[in-house]
């Protein structure tokens, strides 16, 4: 599907309008680079408030996509899912919650863990 795209935006001072369109954009060229290994899913809590993840946003989530360290990925800890920040550190991995109100997952020996996928976007739902 493609859309419309109207040319770039200040975000600071205003510009003149422009009476044309630049382009057509594939929004699904920009969010899916996988689209075999691409899921969504939809937020759910308030522990990643400060990624710019509110609750019901709707994550693109790249199954493809090695997770790299500072990463917000989907992962499933003890059979359940989770989207935290991935912080690996020498012998450690945690799961940071971006909300001070939550406390970090600490991956320790014992624990099942599996990093299911790197969020690859978040679509933001306008509020009614």
């Amino acid at each position: 599907m493609l859309i419309a795209c109207y040319g770039f935006i200040p975000a600071g001072f205003p510009s003149p309008a422009s009476d044309y369109q630049e382009d057509s954009i594939d929004i699904n060229r920009h969010i899916i680079e996988h689209p075999t290994a691409t899921f969504f899913f939809r937020a759910e809590g308030e522990s990643m408030i400060g990624a710019h993840i509110p609750p019901n946003a709707l994550l693109v989530v790249d199954r493809a996509l090695k997770p790299k360290n500072g990463a917000i990925v989907v992962a499933v800890v003890d059979g359940e899912f989770t989207v935290k920040r991935l912080e690996k550190k020498m012998n450690s991995i945690r799961l940071l919650p971006e909300n001070e109100k939550y406390r970090p997952i600490e991956i320790t020996e014992g624990m099942s863990f599996e990093v299911w996928g790197v969020v690859r976007a978040i679509v933001i739902d306008k509020p009614e």
